[in-house]
Parts: C-alpha cells; structure tokens; sequence
C-alpha cells in the first residue's frame, strides 16, 4: 500500500482540455515545443534540429556572401549564429526537460493554487494570462527590425545562389527560412525567461498574502508553517531554473565579449549595415538575462523584507506590552524632547504615501490587535527564525540579490575594461 501511495502522490497532474492553460498548450503545439507524445516529441525535435541547428549553419556557411560590397558583407554573423543557437538549444533542453518531468500544471505551480486565497488565485490568473502576451511584447519589435533587414539584405541582390533555378524564389525561400530560424530561437529563449519571471511573480503575490498574518490575531505555529511552505516553493523553483541561470549568465557574457572583441579591433569598419544585425542580437540576448536577473532579485528582496516586517511587528507588540503596564517604565531624557506629530500608521503629518509602499514593505505601525495573545518569548524566535532563514532564489547556494548583482556587474566591467584596454 505505502508504493502504491508514493507512486500516487509523485504522479503528474491530470489536465482536461478546457482548464486555464489551453492557450499555453496551443501555443507550445504551435511552437513545436510541445512533447506530450512520442509523435509530437518527434516533431519538436525535428523542428528545433531545423530552425534550431540546421538553417543558422548552411546560412552563415552558403550566404557568407565574401564577394559583396561592403554594405553586404557579414562579417560578424558568425557571432550572432552561434549565439541565438546555443541560448535556444539551452532553452529548448531545460523546457523539454521541465515538461517532461514535472508537466505543465506542477511546473507553473497550478497545482498548488488550491491551498492559496481567492486573491492570489485571481491575480495569478490574471498573469498567467498575460505571460504570453508579454513574450510577444518583447519578440515582435526586434523580429519586425530583423525582418527589415533581412528583406533589404535579399532584396538588394547580395545573395546570388539559385539553388532552386530561380533567384527571386531561391532569395524568397532563404529570406523566410532565415526568418523563421530567427523567430524561433528567440521566442524558446524568451519564453522560457518569462515562465521564470511568471513563477516568480506567483511567490511574491504569495508573500504578500503572507504578510496580512501580521495585522491579524495569528499563531506563531500557523505563521511558521506557511513560510515554511513559501521557502519549499523558493527552494524549487532554485533548484529547477540553477543550471538554466548560469549557463545563460555564462553564454550571454560570452557573446557580449566576443563581439566587443572584434568590433574594437583596428581593422574594423561599423556601420548600421554590417554591424546593425549584432546589435539586434545583443539586445535580444542581454534583455532576456535581464529578464531572469530582476525576476530572481524582486522575489529575493521580498522574501527578505519579511525579516523587516517580523521585527517592526515585535517592536510594535513590545512598546504595546509596556504602555499596558507590563514592566515599568522609566522616563528617558529623550522622551521629554518635542517630536513631529506621529499618526496611528506611523507617518508624519503632510508625508505622503510612497508608490512602492505595500504589504511587505512599508512605514505603517502594525495594529495592537495583531500580537494581543503572543507572548514576548514567542514574538523573538520568529524573528529570530526569520533572520536566519530569509529564503529567496538561490543558485548553487548564492542568494541573487541586489549585491549579487552588484557582484556581477563589477566582474563583467572588469572584464570590459580590461578587453579595450587591450584593443585601444
């Protein structure tokens, strides 16, 4: 009976065609991500060896064009080839990887919303909506600038290749091919970005939900279990997106320096023509790291100003405990000096409310009904618990947070730095 139970409770999610993620299933169907059977696992393959491998390869090796003007040339395409192929094969890997193991319900955590409040159910409704809608956001006006140039390139008469006996067709055929090479690597990198960043957004609704236990009557024991629960999910979500993170902190670099290189040599002419594609692709490349960057630093800096709000509701409790008179208390010399007038919610008359004030973060007192039966003793290990354990996206033990960021930048500069200094 004990197999038979574990078997059931590690068994994937049952979905039914006509739940909240029929639009996503259409969308990876459409992607040729989608790899819910052997027929369409073969297809998703097929198309990423294509578009993924195939098309950038017999692109960069038939269209090197080494005749052309130099408004034609391409000198730097191996660069973007190599680097739009190896972000996506990435992507591809780690979402089929993902689908595969866990299925598209227990990856996004929808099958956990169960356990959440009416709001938190809604607003990740609303986002799960919107992912899609986002991916879109970022691919179209890069794909629609590469589109330009492409059609332009073709149109031109830089390639001259009729491998199908007609030029106008031949240019016709690898125009599109090109195309759609380019659009789908860069929708499989974003979209795997965004996933992250909407899993993410799922734990921070969560942790502002988590926030309201301080304005009411709670349990230390409730409170602890529920963060418990947050830090599981945290821990997870580190876990499964880890390897994805660096090895794309590392490629992205990469390319980023690569093409510092060999655009800072003497021997190098730019312009918009030669040097307009790399651009796009850096731009591509660093904006999906970015992505991936925030997403990790806002749920860490949330789940950190958790500790902040613990000990303001301590320090609130206790200032509370003694005006009831429950230890002396002994006037100080700083109590007799005149202080600006100090509302009920903690701000100072004709303050006004900052925008990025919420539930986790903010300048409120906390209410004295919300620690009324928790003893002093109780109100300082949660804190102290809360200070030890902050949670947050880890990578291989690394909070990414803003330092960790900040970490970064200054090796990456370093290594800018270093390379011009080499090539000036």
């Amino acid at each position: 009976m004990e197999p038979l139970v574990e078997r059931t409770r590690l068994a994937r999610t049952i979905s039914h065609a006509q739940d909240e993620l029929k639009s996503f299933r259409t969308y990876l169907r459409w992607m040729c991500v989608d790899q819910s059977n052997i027929w369409m696992g073969c297809l998703s393959w097929f198309m990423f060896t294509v578009f993924g491998l195939l098309v950038p390869l017999v692109s960069h090796f038939m269209l090197a064009c080494s005749t052309c003007d130099a408004t034609h040339t391409r000198p730097y395409d191996w660069v973007v080839q190599l680097s739009l192929s190896s972000v996506s094969a990435l992507s591809f890997v780690c979402l089929t990887r993902f689908l595969k193991k866990h299925g598209l319900r227990r990856f996004l955590f929808l099958d956990k919303l169960c356990d959440e409040s009416e709001t938190v159910r809604k607003q990740y409704t609303v986002q799960l909506n919107r992912s899609l809608k986002i991916v879109s956001f970022f691919v179209l006006p890069c794909f629609i600038a590469e589109t330009a140039y492409k059609v332009w390139w073709y149109a031109s008469g830089a390639s001259q290749i009729p491998f199908l006996g007609i030029v106008w067709l031949s240019d016709t055929v690898a125009c599109v091919m090109e195309l759609c090479s380019w659009l789908y690597r860069t929708t499989v990198f974003f979209l795997v970005c965004v996933l992250f960043r909407l899993i993410c957004n799922l734990q921070v609704l969560r942790l502002h939900d988590f926030a309201k236990v301080f304005n009411v009557d709670s349990d230390v024991g409730s409170v602890l279990r529920e963060h418990l629960r947050i830090r599981r999910q945290l821990r997870i979500i580190s876990h499964r997106y880890r390897a994805f993170i660096v090895w794309c902190l590392i490629l992205v670099t990469f390319s980023q320096f690569t093409s510092l290189l060999i655009t800072t040599k003497s021997n190098s002419r730019l312009n918009i023509y030669k040097a307009g594609e790399l651009a796009l692709c850096s731009i591509t490349l660093l904006t999906g790291l970015c992505i991936l960057l925030r997403s990790a630093t806002k749920i860490t800096h949330k789940a950190q100003s958790v500790t902040s709000l613990a000990s303001k509701w301590h320090v609130c409790a206790t200032l509370d405990s003694f005006d009831e008179g429950e230890t002396p208390r002994t006037p100080a010399i700083h109590d007799q000096q005149v202080l600006p007038h100090v509302g009920a919610n903690g701000e100072s008359e004709g303050d006004d409310p900052g925008e990025e004030d919420d539930e986790l973060d903010n300048c409120k007192l906390i209410p004295a009904h919300a620690y009324s039966t928790i003893s002093y003793h109780k109100r300082q290990a949660l804190v102290t618990y809360f200070e030890k354990n902050q949670g947050g996206i880890t990578v291989y033990g690394i909070a990414l947070d803003r330092s960790t960021l900040h970490t970064i930048f200054g090796i990456e500069l370093s290594f800018v730095l270093w390379i011009l200094g080499k090539t000036i």
